[in-house]
């Protein structure tokens, strides 16, 4: 007699995702405390599941639906206007840079180390940069501002925002890979790639 073993369910594999899961939504939520602009948690959440979540899968579904809770709970706190960012452009170009992100964080799996993640954070950054920047243009009034002169000038008038999208990605990314790794030492289950 023979049992399926790939029919059972893998209790460390969950706990791992849930773990994972739990991570990312606590990092998304952060966005609700007083920060810098631009200082968050969405590129380093999304190299994370790419580096972690065994299931492609779920590595993108998790920091995107960790990110719409956050864009959810935001708009709760802010009112009107920020609920006119979900029909934006903007919006768009935010979730398909999530998408993007964990999918260059599917590099890191299997060889994630303190200079990987340093780079990949900083191309994660750069990607981050680019793409809400060239939407912002898309969608500029004409006219008005930077970005209603061209794409260049709204990549120069973004600059100030790149700094703190490279700290808090930086600041993000430690805090989720330095803390799973303690976590893995700690709970032994964890140290497979989950989900």
């Amino acid at each position: 007699m023979t049992t399926d073993t790939a029919n059972r369910p893998q209790g460390p594999l969950l706990a791992g995702a849930a773990v994972l899961s739990l991570m990312i939504v606590a990092a998304a939520l952060t966005r609700l405390l007083p920060h810098p602009p631009n200082f968050s948690p969405v590129e380093a959440v999304a190299l994370f599941g790419g580096a972690y979540f065994a299931s492609r899968a779920w590595a993108i579904a998790v920091p995107l639906i960790a990110m719409f809770l956050s864009d959810l709970a935001l708009g709760l706190a802010n009112g009107g206007i920020y609920f006119e960012y979900f029909a934006s452009a903007h919006f768009a170009a935010i979730y398909l840079c999530i998408a993007l992100s964990t999918i260059l964080g599917f590099g890191l799996r299997g060889k994630v180390s303190g200079g990987r993640v340093l780079g990949y954070s900083l191309i994660g950054s750069l990607l981050f940069f680019l793409l809400s920047n060239a939407a912002v243009w898309l969608t500029a009034v004409p006219g008005h501002g930077a970005c209603a002169a061209g794409l260049v000038p709204c990549y120069v008038a973004g600059l100030p925002f790149f700094q703190w999208t490279v700290l808090g990605t930086l600041f993000y990314a430690a805090l989720l890979f330095g803390g799973f790794a303690l976590l893995r030492r700690r709970l032994p289950a964890l140290a497979a790639q989950t989900a």
